[in-house]
């Protein structure tokens, strides 16, 4: 399981390609190997209200949180920030060239005691990758 929340500040509105980033950024924690298909699921938020460093209205950034379930090893986890990150870093590669802009990732563990889970989803795209309906 990786749940990959994106919060970025409202500026960056308009300038950055949702869409493409998205799948860029879900492509990437795909590719590690570390995640099921079924279990990925990417989303991004605008900050509506922030204040950023000096508070100059041209301040931006570009905040990943990736929750995984528990149960792997540090150095697995670490593989799997660094390999988003990257991808994060270049797709947002001509922005940083242009404006103040504070990119981070952080990745936390969810607690397998206090997390509560229904999903059909990878039943689905198991059927689907077989080409069934």
């Amino acid at each position: 399981m990786a749940h990959i929340l994106i919060e970025y500040s409202a500026n960056l509105s308009g300038r950055i390609d949702l869409p493409r980033f998205l799948e860029a950024v879900h492509a990437a924690a795909l590719a590690t190997g570390i995640f099921p298909v079924g279990g990925v699921r990417t989303r991004a938020y605008a900050a509506e209200h922030y204040r950023i460093a000096d508070g100059h209205p041209d301040n931006a950034f570009v905040h990943a949180m990736l929750r995984v379930g528990h149960g792997r090893d540090v150095e697995t986890r670490k593989r799997a920030c660094e390999a988003i990150f990257a991808t994060i870093c270049d797709e947002l590669a001509d922005l940083f060239e242009r404006l103040p802009l504070g990119l981070s990732l952080e990745m936390q563990e969810i607690d397998p005691v206090l997390t509560l889970k229904k999903n059909n989803l990878h039943e689905y795209v198991k059927k689907r990758t077989a080409g069934q309906k």
